[in-house]
């Protein structure tokens, strides 16, 4: 980073000026409530000393509530990250791994990319794997406008679907003037009667596996009548669950997406994440985005490229079905890293060990008065519950005690269980959710 050259006050200013604002905040008081910027500097007596400083800072931190157990997912999760991610990831020629333009001279990085691709095909079962997206929202947006042909552009999303990621495929559709429909639900699941009779100029379907209230869709089925009626499918998957379900792949989709921040990432405050992208093979030239390929040298050697180029806007711009050309490469270097260290049987406990604490853990809150289930359906380590008192007034209660409960949806509560929280922790979580509720 030596020979980075930084913007001066002027620069910065003409470029505020071209975009109509005046100053450096205007980029964010569009988006961000007024309520949570600084208004000021952080309030510090001048001429501290850096320990004095140090001591200061930690004294304002602890007023942060730092929770003792989570169960909270929907669609970031609180995954156990062995040591070994982190002193891979944080050496100093990874950090500042970014997407390779000139690949020629970026064999170590290509190298990665490729085998991200290798371990995310396999994981869900596909035939190829581009370098990866933004996040799994935007993975999903653009899965749906891969899809698109001039006769058939139509996109149906199952409304099971994370709320976020609706919006998000939703906006594209906006962007590009695409027909978006959602597909109706049925006991917390999609009504497949809804897919009965798509219409001719049907591009796609979205399906989220295991779903946003965490159950378990007829997913085989979706994607038989979809392809009947000559459309794409496609599956948003929590790669978790890969480690003891069928794959994508398995069950007949065509491109399969998802959030990779489970895969080693950690929760952040919501980022920076991976979006991972696969297909099967006839898809491949339509999936956005870097592919790293292998080839040999002149010499015979092995070496690592960027392949199928003609692909990107860079080289075709009229003619690009996507403006991704870029990738989260330091982040996928991350999951790769995961997956190497977890290895099959590693994913597979994992997935189990969070099957089974969530199942136990439904098991004892239907003990209690208030807390039942409001879907009956097959889940993995999600569930919806019901709540005997005021979601909020609950949530803030828990979080006194040190405990992170379930995403409040509406009057209910959306749990989740991963591999950290093991009998002892849950049934001290029950014990705390009887003293709050009185129980």
């Amino acid at each position: 980073m030596g020979s980075y050259l930084p913007t001066t006050p002027d620069e910065r200013q003409e470029m505020l000026k071209a975009i109509g604002l005046k100053e450096l905040k205007d980029l964010f008081t569009a988006d961000v409530p007024e309520s949570v910027l600084l208004s000021d500097s952080v309030d510090l007596p001048a001429g501290l000393s850096e320990m004095a400083v140090r001591d200061k800072m930690e004294t304002i931190a602890a007023k942060n509530t730092v929770f003792r157990r989570v169960l909270r997912g929907a669609g970031s999760y609180d995954h156990h990250i062995p040591a070994i991610v982190s002193t891979v990831t944080s050496k100093e020629e990874f950090v500042t791994t970014y997407t390779p333009y000139q690949a020629e001279i970026s064999q170590g990085v290509l190298q990665s990319i490729f085998e991200y691709q290798t371990m995310i095909s396999e994981l869900t079962g596909m035939d190829v794997s581009n370098a990866s997206i933004y996040d799994g929202a935007s993975a999903a947006a653009e899965a749906v406008m891969m899809t698109q042909t001039r006769s058939r552009e139509r996109v149906y999303v199952a409304s099971t679907a994370h709320p976020e990621v609706i919006h998000t495929i939703k906006t594209y559709c906006w962007g590009r003037d695409v027909a978006f429909e959602e597909l109706p639900q049925k006991d917390g699941v999609l009504d497949l009667s809804a897919l009965e009779d798509l219409p001719a100029d049907t591009a796609c379907v979205y399906l989220q596996q295991p779903n946003f209230f965490g159950l378990f869709e007829d997913a085989e089925k979706v994607a038989e009548l979809t392809h009947k009626a000559g459309a794409k499918a496609i599956m948003g998957v929590y790669p978790i669950s890969l480690g003891i379900c069928k794959t994508p792949g398995e069950m007949g989709f065509d491109i399969a997406v998802g959030e990779g921040q489970p895969l080693g990432i950690p929760m952040s405050w919501g980022g920076p994440y991976l979006g991972f992208m696969t297909a099967k093979k006839e898809m491949m030239r339509s999936l956005p985005g870097r592919i790293a390929g292998e080839t040999v040298d002149n010499q015979g050697r092995r070496a690592y490229v960027l392949t199928l180029q003609a692909r990107e806007q860079h080289i075709r711009r009229e003619k690009a079905s996507s403006n991704v050309c870029t990738n989260q490469a330091l982040c996928a270097m991350t999951a790769a890293v995961y997956m190497a260290a977890m290895g099959p049987q590693g994913m597979a406990d994992v997935a189990q060990l969070s099957y089974e604490g969530a199942h136990y853990f439904a098991d004892e809150l239907a003990k209690l008065k208030g807390f039942g289930r409001v879907h009956k359906g097959e889940f993995f380590n999600e569930f919806l519950t019901a709540c005997p008192m005021d979601v909020h007034a609950f949530e803030k209660k828990m979080a006194k005690k040190g405990v992170l409960v379930g995403l409040p949806v509406d009057d209910h509560l959306l749990w989740c269980v991963t591999e950290k929280m093991d009998k002892q922790a849950i049934d001290e979580v029950i014990a705390l959710i009887k003293e709050v509720c009185g129980q």
